[in-house]
């Protein structure tokens, strides 16, 4: 008889005291039930100044399922998966969600079913049988539509929800490509999905089941510019150009320094200077 693969599952949390409970308990709860294989959840806190850690050290004391990795500086939510993503060795099929809920139990367990597909499956918001629960504000829609036209002239993906935060992967996948993450701010998931494709690793897009969740931590306007900052630094690093970039690293340190956004980590694993 074929046992289920054993999984793991990444939250990444910034000071998410008030509203992570929940979630927790809904997910341990559900994969506990339901899950065949082994399943655990790891919540990777990043620099978290609330009592994010005792939240999850008390769902913790009902769910063996549920641990953390806590770092006390801040690394971003792409720094954290990175760190996070260092545990691949510990499962077959490892993948990550939001910590505000918005991707529901249900809908992650649908993504893991379609591994047996592909070596990395991806939420979508904008492929036809997608159920949006509560759509966001027409100026987040915008912003939203308008970085994915610029992500698909930089990289050619071919993805059309590059930023959804549900995704699954094998863990043969995340081990060869995990040395070429390197961004540390929101835009993580495209340096992710990008190196895998590098990598020759195929990847599923399909429709999710979403909530767009109020008390977002994203500033649009900072955000935004922080997110196509890393994209193009991601798209250089590819071209024959970035070797003659350097120069320009202390400007680029101070522009992330300005957005107060976590920079990209050099080729050693340290934040590029």
């Amino acid at each position: 008889m074929q046992t289920a693969p054993s999984l793991l599952l990444l939250i990444p949390a910034y000071n998410e005291e008030l509203r992570i409970e929940p979630v927790l308990r809904d997910y341990a709860g559900y994969f506990e039930r339901n899950y065949p294989g082994k399943f655990q959840l790891v919540v990777v806190l990043n620099g978290c100044v609330d009592d994010t850690i005792g939240v999850v050290k008390r769902v913790a004391t009902d769910h063996k399922t549920v641990s953390a990795l806590e770092f006390p500086e801040p690394i971003g939510k792409g720094g954290a998966l990175i760190e996070g993503l260092k545990l691949a060795p510990l499962a077959d099929l490892i993948g990550y969600v939001d910590a505000d809920g918005a991707t529901a139990p249900t809908a992650f367990h649908d993504l893991v079913r379609h591994c047996d597909r592909a070596d990395c499956v991806i939420g979508s918001r904008w492929v036809p049988g997608a159920v949006l629960h509560q759509a966001q504000t027409s100026r987040r829609q915008f912003a939203s539509r308008v970085f994915h036209r610029i992500i698909q002239v930089l990289f050619r993906m071919n993805i059309r929800d590059t930023q959804c935060g549900a995704k699954v992967m094998r863990r043969e996948a995340i081990e060869k490509i995990h040395s070429a993450l390197r961004i540390t701010d929101m835009a993580f998931d495209i340096n992710l999905l990008f190196a895998l494709k590098r990598g020759g690793f195929k990847i599923l897009e399909v429709p999710t089941e979403w909530t767009d969740k109020v008390g977002s931590k994203v500033v649009l306007g900072r955000t935004s510019v922080s997110m196509l900052l890393s994209a193009i630094r991601l798209r250089l690093v590819y071209t024959p150009f970035y070797k003659y970039l350097g120069p320009l690293r202390p400007l680029e340190g101070w522009i992330y320094k300005k957005l107060r956004s976590p920079q990209p980590l050099s080729s050693r694993g340290r934040r590029a200077p």
